[in-house]
């Protein structure tokens, strides 16, 4: 057994909401000493590099709450339960943008925040891309522009700070690594 695990001796539901769960844990930690957690449970979620004819980058622009600011994302959304990564991406592609594709790949996935949340990210990348009959179809609550924009802008977006957030971020620079493997 690995000596850095912590035994969960109790969990508390503290709140249990529509997107997340926060959990209070009581751990034993390594050394024998009891500590606390506070851990937020999320059902995991999706994104997407999404690539046109025109090798210009899709993106949304939606106010975050939490940030109270507008800011520009890759398409993403939350899973359902049960719901397959690849289905859930294609699914948001739609809603989101308007688009779906006939071939998408996974990238990458990772914990956004790992000291306090088990949130997941599957990051998927499509250059395949056809214009659906319909627009975008929102949640009810939802409210975003989709844009296209090339590297170069999305960079610019990154320095101006229009572009904050991790899976974005990612997003642009791997795309910039496919650009200077290329060359």
């Amino acid at each position: 057994m690995d000596h850095l695990i912590e035994k969960t001796i109790s969990t508390n539901e503290i709140y249990n909401g529509r997107i997340i769960k926060v959990h209070l844990e009581e751990v034993e930690l390594p050394n024998g000493e009891k500590s606390m957690r506070e851990i937020v449970k999320h059902p995991g979620a999706v994104a997407i590099i999404a690539l046109t004819d025109e090798k210009k980058l899709l993106l949304v622009r939606q106010f975050r709450k939490p940030l109270e600011r507008v800011i520009y994302e890759i398409p993403a959304g939350k899973l359902e339960p049960g719901e397959e990564p690849l289905e859930c991406v294609k699914r948001e592609l739609a809603e989101e943008t308007g688009y779906n594709s006939t071939s998408i790949v996974p990238v990458q996935s990772f914990y956004t925040s790992p000291g306090f949340a088990n949130e997941i990210v599957h990051v998927f990348y499509t250059d395949q891309l056809e214009r659906l009959d319909i627009t975008q179809q929102l949640d009810d609550d939802e409210f975003l522009d989709a844009v296209e924009v090339t590297l170069e802008e999305a960079q610019k977006l990154i320095e101006e700070k229009k572009i904050f957030d991790a899976k974005t971020i990612y997003a642009v620079q791997y795309l910039q690594l496919k650009e200077s493997i290329k060359k």
